[in-house]
Protein backbone atom coordinates (compact mmCIF):
# COMPACT_ATOMS: atom_id res chain seq x y z
CA UNK A 1 0.00 0.00 0.00
CA UNK A 2 1.32 3.21 -0.72
CA UNK A 3 2.51 5.51 2.19
CA UNK A 4 0.89 9.09 2.42
CA UNK A 5 1.19 12.01 4.98
CA UNK A 6 -0.50 14.74 6.15
CA UNK A 7 1.04 18.42 6.12
CA UNK A 8 -0.80 21.07 7.75
CA UNK A 9 1.32 24.62 7.34
CA UNK A 10 0.85 27.43 9.97
CA UNK A 11 1.25 31.00 9.05
CA UNK A 12 2.14 33.31 10.91
CA UNK A 13 0.37 37.13 10.46
CA UNK A 14 3.96 38.67 10.53
CA UNK A 15 4.84 37.47 6.60
CA UNK A 16 8.41 38.10 7.78
CA UNK A 17 8.52 34.89 9.79
CA UNK A 18 8.71 31.55 8.80
CA UNK A 19 5.83 29.46 7.94
CA UNK A 20 6.27 26.44 9.74
CA UNK A 21 4.76 22.93 8.58
CA UNK A 22 3.61 20.07 10.59
CA UNK A 23 4.28 16.68 9.31
CA UNK A 24 2.03 13.61 10.21
CA UNK A 25 2.61 10.21 8.86
CA UNK A 26 -0.68 7.91 8.22
CA UNK A 27 -0.31 6.21 11.51
CA UNK A 28 -0.03 9.09 13.30
CA UNK A 29 -3.11 10.51 11.63
CA UNK A 30 -4.99 7.45 12.37
CA UNK A 31 -3.94 7.63 15.93
CA UNK A 32 -5.29 11.26 16.55
CA UNK A 33 -8.49 10.74 14.14
CA UNK A 34 -9.46 7.84 16.77
CA UNK A 35 -8.91 9.99 19.75
CA UNK A 36 -10.57 12.91 18.42
CA UNK A 37 -13.29 10.00 17.47
CA UNK A 38 -13.34 8.58 20.99
CA UNK A 39 -13.81 12.23 22.71
CA UNK A 40 -16.65 12.93 20.32
CA UNK A 41 -18.52 10.09 21.61
CA UNK A 42 -17.28 10.28 25.63
CA UNK A 43 -19.20 13.90 24.78
CA UNK A 44 -22.31 12.20 23.01
CA UNK A 45 -22.28 9.37 26.00
CA UNK A 46 -21.81 12.58 28.84
CA UNK A 47 -25.08 14.28 27.20
CA UNK A 48 -27.05 11.55 26.83
CA UNK A 49 -26.40 10.32 31.07
CA UNK A 50 -25.99 14.01 32.54
CA UNK A 51 -29.61 14.44 32.64
CA UNK A 52 -30.31 11.34 34.84
CA UNK A 53 -26.94 11.84 36.68
CA UNK A 54 -28.32 15.18 37.99
CA UNK A 55 -31.80 14.46 38.44
CA UNK A 56 -30.75 11.61 40.73
CA UNK A 57 -28.26 13.76 42.40
CA UNK A 58 -31.80 16.53 42.99
CA UNK A 59 -33.78 13.62 44.10
CA UNK A 60 -30.91 12.51 47.13
CA UNK A 61 -31.40 15.93 48.07
CA UNK A 62 -34.79 16.13 48.42
CA UNK A 63 -35.06 12.65 50.05
CA UNK A 64 -32.68 13.49 52.63
CA UNK A 65 -34.91 16.92 53.08
CA UNK A 66 -38.20 14.73 53.22
CA UNK A 67 -36.52 12.28 55.78
CA UNK A 68 -35.27 15.42 58.57
CA UNK A 69 -38.87 16.66 57.78
CA UNK A 70 -40.56 13.63 58.54
CA UNK A 71 -38.32 13.05 61.56
CA UNK A 72 -38.99 16.33 62.65
CA UNK A 73 -42.90 15.84 62.42
CA UNK A 74 -42.09 12.00 64.33
CA UNK A 75 -41.01 14.12 66.94
CA UNK A 76 -43.22 16.91 67.36
CA UNK A 77 -46.09 13.96 67.11
CA UNK A 78 -44.86 12.33 69.93
CA UNK A 79 -44.09 15.40 72.24
CA UNK A 80 -48.00 16.15 71.12
CA UNK A 81 -48.89 12.51 72.37
CA UNK A 82 -47.29 13.13 75.57
CA UNK A 83 -49.11 16.13 75.86
CA UNK A 84 -52.14 14.47 75.01
CA UNK A 85 -51.61 11.72 77.95
CA UNK A 86 -51.17 14.43 80.18
CA UNK A 87 -54.03 16.25 79.89
CA UNK A 88 -55.99 13.02 79.80
CA UNK A 89 -54.34 12.43 83.40
CA UNK A 90 -55.55 15.58 84.41
CA UNK A 91 -59.21 15.60 83.42
CA UNK A 92 -58.93 11.96 84.48
CA UNK A 93 -58.11 13.21 88.22
CA UNK A 94 -60.58 16.20 87.68
CA UNK A 95 -63.59 13.56 87.37
CA UNK A 96 -62.63 11.16 90.60
CA UNK A 97 -62.34 15.10 92.26
CA UNK A 98 -65.95 15.36 91.02
CA UNK A 99 -67.27 12.25 91.75
CA UNK A 100 -65.89 12.38 95.82
CA UNK A 101 -68.45 15.44 95.46
CA UNK A 102 -71.20 13.38 94.45
CA UNK A 103 -70.21 10.82 96.96
CA UNK A 104 -69.69 13.79 99.85
CA UNK A 105 -73.36 15.24 99.37
CA UNK A 106 -75.31 12.18 98.31
CA UNK A 107 -76.28 13.57 95.07
CA UNK A 108 -77.23 10.84 92.31
CA UNK A 109 -74.60 9.74 90.02
CA UNK A 110 -74.63 11.95 86.98
CA UNK A 111 -76.38 11.39 84.08
CA UNK A 112 -73.69 10.65 80.85
CA UNK A 113 -72.31 13.52 79.09
CA UNK A 114 -73.24 14.06 74.97
CA UNK A 115 -70.75 13.00 72.62
CA UNK A 116 -69.37 15.88 71.62
CA UNK A 117 -70.02 17.36 68.24
CA UNK A 118 -67.56 16.52 65.48
CA UNK A 119 -66.02 13.62 63.35
CA UNK A 120 -65.74 10.61 66.13
CA UNK A 121 -61.59 10.79 66.15
CA UNK A 122 -61.97 7.18 67.45
CA UNK A 123 -63.10 5.74 64.43
CA UNK A 124 -62.16 8.20 61.77
CA UNK A 125 -59.88 6.82 58.99
CA UNK A 126 -56.16 7.98 58.92
CA UNK A 127 -53.83 7.35 55.93
CA UNK A 128 -51.57 5.05 55.82
CA UNK A 129 -48.01 6.07 56.98
CA UNK A 130 -45.29 5.37 59.33
CA UNK A 131 -46.94 7.23 62.00
CA UNK A 132 -50.78 5.94 61.18
CA UNK A 133 -50.27 4.09 64.93
CA UNK A 134 -49.26 7.19 66.95
CA UNK A 135 -52.22 9.39 64.91
CA UNK A 136 -54.62 7.31 65.80
CA UNK A 137 -53.96 6.76 69.84
CA UNK A 138 -53.55 10.57 69.65
CA UNK A 139 -57.27 10.79 68.10
CA UNK A 140 -58.55 8.22 70.46
CA UNK A 141 -57.55 10.13 73.34
CA UNK A 142 -58.76 13.55 71.68
CA UNK A 143 -62.13 11.99 71.53
CA UNK A 144 -61.91 10.80 75.37
CA UNK A 145 -60.98 14.19 76.40
CA UNK A 146 -63.58 16.00 74.50
CA UNK A 147 -66.04 13.32 76.29
CA UNK A 148 -64.75 13.52 79.52
CA UNK A 149 -64.61 17.56 79.77
CA UNK A 150 -68.36 17.69 78.44
CA UNK A 151 -69.38 15.31 80.85
CA UNK A 152 -67.29 17.09 84.03
CA UNK A 153 -69.60 20.34 82.41
CA UNK A 154 -72.67 18.74 82.74
CA UNK A 155 -71.43 16.94 86.62
CA UNK A 156 -70.12 20.30 87.98
CA UNK A 157 -73.46 22.30 87.18
CA UNK A 158 -75.15 19.90 89.37
CA UNK A 159 -72.94 20.48 91.99
CA UNK A 160 -72.79 24.08 91.96
CA UNK A 161 -76.96 23.99 91.73
CA UNK A 162 -77.05 22.14 95.10
CA UNK A 163 -74.51 23.92 96.89
CA UNK A 164 -76.06 27.29 95.99
CA UNK A 165 -79.34 25.89 97.40
CA UNK A 166 -78.03 24.09 100.28
CA UNK A 167 -75.31 26.85 102.05
CA UNK A 168 -75.66 25.04 105.38
CA UNK A 169 -75.42 21.38 103.78
CA UNK A 170 -71.93 22.64 102.39
CA UNK A 171 -70.76 24.10 105.59
CA UNK A 172 -71.51 21.20 107.54
CA UNK A 173 -70.02 18.52 105.24
CA UNK A 174 -66.31 17.28 106.13
CA UNK A 175 -64.20 18.72 102.99
CA UNK A 176 -60.65 19.46 104.04
CA UNK A 177 -57.76 16.93 105.75
CA UNK A 178 -57.91 17.56 109.04
CA UNK A 179 -53.75 18.26 108.80
CA UNK A 180 -51.42 20.36 106.72
CA UNK A 181 -48.13 19.33 104.99
CA UNK A 182 -46.72 16.03 103.89
CA UNK A 183 -48.68 12.97 104.74
CA UNK A 184 -48.50 8.86 105.20
CA UNK A 185 -51.37 7.24 105.53
CA UNK A 186 -50.49 4.15 108.00
CA UNK A 187 -53.87 2.78 108.23
CA UNK A 188 -56.75 3.20 105.82
CA UNK A 189 -60.72 2.62 106.25
CA UNK A 190 -60.22 -0.90 105.69
CA UNK A 191 -60.47 -4.48 107.51
CA UNK A 192 -57.13 -5.12 109.28
CA UNK A 193 -55.18 -7.32 111.75
CA UNK A 194 -55.00 -5.14 115.00
CA UNK A 195 -51.31 -3.91 115.34
CA UNK A 196 -52.52 -4.79 119.23
CA UNK A 197 -54.39 -7.74 119.64
CA UNK A 198 -53.17 -9.41 116.39
CA UNK A 199 -57.03 -10.41 115.59
CA UNK A 200 -58.89 -9.25 112.37
CA UNK A 201 -60.81 -6.26 113.02
CA UNK A 202 -62.44 -3.08 111.16
CA UNK A 203 -60.77 0.15 110.97
CA UNK A 204 -63.07 2.44 110.87
CA UNK A 205 -60.80 5.54 110.16
CA UNK A 206 -57.76 6.98 108.50
CA UNK A 207 -54.64 6.91 110.55
CA UNK A 208 -52.40 10.08 109.76
CA UNK A 209 -48.87 9.73 110.42
CA UNK A 210 -47.53 13.61 111.26
CA UNK A 211 -44.68 14.69 113.84
CA UNK A 212 -46.23 15.45 117.81
CA UNK A 213 -47.58 18.99 118.02
CA UNK A 214 -49.04 19.12 114.48
CA UNK A 215 -52.04 21.51 114.07
CA UNK A 216 -55.15 19.59 113.60
CA UNK A 217 -58.31 21.28 112.03
CA UNK A 218 -62.00 21.14 111.91
CA UNK A 219 -62.92 19.38 108.57
CA UNK A 220 -66.61 21.40 108.58
CA UNK A 221 -68.46 23.89 110.77
CA UNK A 222 -69.66 22.38 114.05
CA UNK A 223 -70.54 22.09 117.92
CA UNK A 224 -67.99 20.13 120.29
CA UNK A 225 -69.98 17.41 121.33
CA UNK A 226 -66.80 15.96 123.48
CA UNK A 227 -62.71 16.68 124.74
CA UNK A 228 -60.83 14.52 126.38
CA UNK A 229 -60.36 10.85 127.38
CA UNK A 230 -63.28 8.96 127.35
CA UNK A 231 -63.05 6.60 130.78
CA UNK A 232 -62.48 3.07 130.22
CA UNK A 233 -65.58 1.96 131.82
CA UNK A 234 -67.61 3.87 130.07
CA UNK A 235 -66.20 2.54 127.03
CA UNK A 236 -62.99 0.91 126.24
CA UNK A 237 -62.72 1.22 122.77
CA UNK A 238 -63.28 4.84 123.18
CA UNK A 239 -60.86 5.12 125.62
CA UNK A 240 -58.72 3.52 123.63
CA UNK A 241 -58.26 6.61 121.41
CA UNK A 242 -56.28 8.55 124.07
CA UNK A 243 -57.11 12.45 123.83
CA UNK A 244 -60.01 12.48 121.89
CA UNK A 245 -62.02 15.61 120.24
CA UNK A 246 -65.74 14.68 119.05
CA UNK A 247 -67.25 17.29 116.79
CA UNK A 248 -70.66 17.43 115.68
CA UNK A 249 -71.93 18.71 112.19
CA UNK A 250 -75.51 19.61 112.61
CA UNK A 251 -77.55 16.10 112.10
CA UNK A 252 -75.41 14.88 109.24
CA UNK A 253 -71.77 14.07 110.18
CA UNK A 254 -70.04 13.47 113.46
CA UNK A 255 -65.84 13.79 112.79
CA UNK A 256 -63.54 12.03 115.59
CA UNK A 257 -59.96 13.39 116.04
CA UNK A 258 -58.00 10.50 118.73
CA UNK A 259 -54.73 10.24 119.68
CA UNK A 260 -54.11 13.90 120.24
CA UNK A 261 -51.34 15.17 122.73
CA UNK A 262 -52.94 18.80 123.38
CA UNK A 263 -56.67 19.55 123.08
CA UNK A 264 -57.13 23.03 122.16
CA UNK A 265 -61.73 23.09 122.45
CA UNK A 266 -64.04 22.68 125.13
CA UNK A 267 -67.48 20.42 125.24
CA UNK A 268 -70.07 23.26 123.84
CA UNK A 269 -67.61 25.09 121.62
CA UNK A 270 -68.72 26.17 118.39
CA UNK A 271 -65.70 25.56 115.50
CA UNK A 272 -65.45 26.91 111.95
CA UNK A 273 -63.84 24.39 109.28
CA UNK A 274 -59.74 25.01 110.01
CA UNK A 275 -60.19 26.02 112.84
CA UNK A 276 -57.23 24.27 115.16
CA UNK A 277 -58.93 21.46 117.67
CA UNK A 278 -55.98 19.86 118.87
CA UNK A 279 -52.27 18.92 118.58
CA UNK A 280 -51.45 15.44 117.15
CA UNK A 281 -49.66 12.96 119.86
CA UNK A 282 -49.12 9.46 120.47
CA UNK A 283 -51.52 9.07 123.46
CA UNK A 284 -53.63 5.86 124.10
CA UNK A 285 -52.95 2.60 122.57
CA UNK A 286 -51.08 4.11 119.73
CA UNK A 287 -47.79 2.77 118.30
CA UNK A 288 -46.10 6.05 117.11
CA UNK A 289 -47.53 9.96 116.63
CA UNK A 290 -50.49 9.79 114.26
CA UNK A 291 -53.89 10.92 114.11
CA UNK A 292 -56.62 9.11 114.23
CA UNK A 293 -59.49 10.90 111.93
CA UNK A 294 -63.83 9.18 111.61
CA UNK A 295 -65.96 10.52 109.77
CA UNK A 296 -69.68 9.16 110.46
CA UNK A 297 -73.01 10.09 108.57
CA UNK A 298 -76.49 9.66 109.65
CA UNK A 299 -78.25 7.28 108.00
CA UNK A 300 -82.13 7.77 109.04
CA UNK A 301 -84.07 10.48 107.96
CA UNK A 302 -85.88 10.83 110.99
CA UNK A 303 -83.54 9.87 114.00
CA UNK A 304 -79.48 9.66 114.63
CA UNK A 305 -77.37 6.75 113.69
CA UNK A 306 -73.93 7.75 113.07
CA UNK A 307 -72.07 4.83 110.65
CA UNK A 308 -69.12 4.95 109.77
CA UNK A 309 -68.03 6.37 106.31
CA UNK A 310 -64.88 6.39 104.54
CA UNK A 311 -62.44 9.24 105.22
CA UNK A 312 -60.90 10.22 101.96
CA UNK A 313 -64.34 10.60 100.48
CA UNK A 314 -64.39 13.38 102.55
CA UNK A 315 -60.69 14.71 101.94
CA UNK A 316 -61.59 17.21 99.05
CA UNK A 317 -58.37 18.93 98.84
CA UNK A 318 -56.12 16.22 98.05
CA UNK A 319 -56.24 13.00 95.95
CA UNK A 320 -54.88 9.72 97.40
CA UNK A 321 -53.75 6.95 95.54
CA UNK A 322 -56.39 4.59 96.19
CA UNK A 323 -59.20 6.96 95.39
CA UNK A 324 -59.59 5.29 92.31
CA UNK A 325 -61.31 2.22 94.06
CA UNK A 326 -63.87 4.64 94.86
CA UNK A 327 -64.80 4.75 90.58
CA UNK A 328 -65.52 0.92 91.22
CA UNK A 329 -68.79 1.35 93.30
CA UNK A 330 -66.63 -0.48 96.13
CA UNK A 331 -68.69 0.57 99.32
CA UNK A 332 -67.60 3.66 101.32
CA UNK A 333 -69.74 2.56 104.33
CA UNK A 334 -68.04 0.06 107.15
CA UNK A 335 -69.81 -2.88 107.60
CA UNK A 336 -72.73 -3.54 109.94
CA UNK A 337 -71.52 -5.00 113.15
CA UNK A 338 -67.94 -4.20 112.91
CA UNK A 339 -67.73 -0.55 114.35
CA UNK A 340 -67.86 0.58 117.80
CA UNK A 341 -70.98 3.07 118.55
CA UNK A 342 -70.57 6.93 120.02
CA UNK A 343 -70.02 7.08 123.72
CA UNK A 344 -73.74 7.07 125.38
CA UNK A 345 -74.99 10.77 125.41
CA UNK A 346 -72.76 11.95 123.16
CA UNK A 347 -75.60 12.17 120.40
CA UNK A 348 -79.21 12.94 121.40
Amino acid sequence: MESWTVEIQVHPANIRRPVRSLLFHRYQTTLVSIAILIYILFLALGAGLAPGVISAWLNDKEYGALASERARQGKLLQARLESLAELERRTDGLYLDLYKLFLAYGLPKAPPAPAPAGPLFATEEVPESVYATAVQEGNRRSFRIRQRLAHLDTSLGTVRAFERSHPERVRLTPAICPLRGELVITSSFRRRRSPFTKELDFHPALDLAAPVGTPVLATADGVVAFAGQVPAGRNPAWWRLGNLVILRHGNLFVTAYGHCQELRVRAGQSVRRGDVVATVGNTGWSPSPHLHYEVRRNTTANGLDFRPIDPAVYILDRRWQADERLLMGKSITAPRGSWEPLPPGLVR
